[in-house]
C-alpha cells in the first residue's frame, strides 16, 4: 500500500459524510486507527458515539466490517469474534473491540479483565472522553475532578478519575499504550506495532469533545496538545512490562518544561465551577503521577 513522506498508509477507511458532532476528537483519532489496521479488520463496538459515527444501516462512511453489541460486552463481542475465526482458521484477522470510557471503565470493566486475564488475542480500545457523552454528558468514572456533568449540575465531580492504566496494566499485557489525536503519527505507530503483537493489547486514547467539555469545535487539537503539555494525558507504551515516553511527553521529560494545569482546564467550560482547592488538588495528582513516570522511565 502506498505511503507518504510520514510513512502513513494513504489509504481512507473512514470516508466523508459520517455522523459525528463538528470537531469530534473520535473521529480524527479512528481516521488514524484504520489507516494503521488497514484491511483484514473486524471492529466491535457498543452503543456509544462511534455507533453515531459509523451511521445508520444499511449506510455507513466506513469500509471496515463492524459489528454492533451492548454497552458491557465489547469485549466478551470481541472474545466470541476471536473464537469464532479460529474455529475456521482465520488468523489473518485483526479483532479490534472499541467503547468509550463508560463502556471500558465502568459497564464493561468485567468482559474486558476476563478477556484480558485470558490473554485473548485482540485490540481493546477505550476512546476516553471523560464522560458518557453520547446520551448527554453524564458522569462516568473517568470524569476528572472539577467538571461539570448533566448528573453533577450543582456540584462538581468530587473524585479523581479512575486510573485505568494501572489496572490494565495488572493483567500482565504484551502491550498497552497512551495515545491522543492532537499527535497522528505517534497514535498510527502504536497502532501498526499493536496490530503486529499477539495477546491481549489495551490502547487508550484521550479524545477531546467540544459539547462534552464546553470549547469551540475548532479548538480541538489545541485542547488535545493542552492535554500532554500539562501532563494530564501522558503518552508512554508498556511492552513486555518495559516502560517508555514517547512523543510530545518524552520531549517534556527530557527538558523538564510541563506546563502547569490552569493552561488546560481554563479553555473548558465543564472547569466553570471548579474550585481553587480542586484545582490545586488535580496538580497535585498530575505532578504525583507524572514524577511516578519518570522514576519509571529512567529504570
Amino acid at each position: 500500500m502506498p505511503e507518504n513522506l510520514f510513512k502513513v498508509n494513504i489509504e481512507e477507511y473512514m470516508l466523508p459524510g459520517q455522523r459525528a458532532c463538528q470537531g469530534c476528537g473520535l473521529s480524527l483519532a479512528y481516521r488514524y486507527v484504520l489507516k494503521a489496521l488497514r484491511e483484514n479488520t473486524i471492529v466491535t463496538f457498543p452503543a456509544c458515539c462511534l455507533t453515531v459515527l459509523h451511521g445508520l444501516y444499511p449506510t455507513t462512511s466506513v469500509t471496515i466490517p463492524a459489528l454492533n453489541c451492548t454497552l458491557a460486552s465489547t469485549a466478551a463481542s470481541a472474545s466470541g469474534l476471536v473464537a469464532g475465526l479460529n474455529a475456521v482458521n482465520r488468523t489473518d484477522i485483526t479483532v479490534v473491540a472499541i467503547a468509550g470510557d463508560g463502556g471500558t471503565f465502568d459497564m464493561g470493566i468485567q468482559a474486558l479483565s476476563g478477556a484480558a486475564e485470558r490473554g485473548t488475542d485482540f485490540i481493546y480500545v477505550c476512546y476516553d472522553n471523560e464522560g458518557y457523552m453520547n446520551t448527554g454528558t453524564q458522569r462516568s468514572s473517568a470524569t476528572p475532578m472539577g467538571a461539570l456533568t448533566s448528573t453533577t449540575p450543582v456540584l462538581t465531580k468530587q473524585q479523581p478519575k479512575k486510573d485505568m492504566l494501572r489496572i490494565m496494566e495488572a493483567h500482565d499485557l504484551p502491550y498497552l499504550a497512551t495515545t491522543s489525536p492532537a499527535y497522528p503519527i505517534d497514535l498510527y505507530d502504536k497502532f501498526v506495532k499493536a496490530k503486529r503483537i499477539k495477546g491481549a493489547r489495551y490502547m487508550q486514547i484521550a479524545v477531546p469533545c467540544p459539547p462534552g467539555w464546553g470549547y469551540a469545535p475548532k479548538d480541538t487539537v489545541r485542547i488535545g496538545r493542552l492535554a500532554v503539555e500539562t501532563g494530564i494525558v501522558a503518552l508512554f507504551e508498556i511492552e513486555d512490562g518495559k516502560f517508555r515516553f514517547t512523543g510530545r511527553t518524552k520531549t517534556l521529560a527530557e527538558k523538564g518544561n510541563k506546563l502547569p494545569v490552569i493552561n488546560y482546564v481554563e479553555r473548558q467550560g465543564r472547569f466553570r465551577k471548579m474550585s481553587i482547592e480542586q484545582l490545586r488538588q488535580l496538580q497535585r495528582w498530575v505532578d504525583t503521577r507524572w514524577n511516578e513516570y519518570l522514576k519509571r522511565a529512567e529504570g
